[in-house]
């Protein structure tokens, strides 16, 4: 549907309400030309955090399996990391 600026200024509540419960857009033109378009707007439920990374992870190999390399905690290889630091007394 196609409007002047002059008649939507004139009848601006009834044509917004009429755009609502139709869901039409309305174009309003200033002389002769369209300038802007009116529609209504839709209530968007938002989207649920769960499950909105679903495919973007990719695995390569068995993650089941255990490592060929064995981890600094389980030789001790980081017990040099600590050796400066005494335990807080209370």
């Amino acid at each position: 549907m196609n409007i002047n600026a002059a008649e939507f200024k004139a009848k601006c509540l009834k044509l917004i309400d009429q755009v609502a419960d139709t869901h039409e857009p309305l174009i309003i033109s200033k002389r002769g030309k369209p300038l802007v378009k009116l529609v209504p707007i839709v209530e968007e439920t938002p989207k649920s955090m769960f499950g909105y990374m679903k495919g973007t992870v990719t695995f390569h190999g068995d993650i089941m399996e255990p490592l060929e390399e064995v981890w600094s905690a389980e030789s001790g290889d980081e017990d040099q990391l600590y050796a400066g630091l005494k335990p807080e007394e209370n």
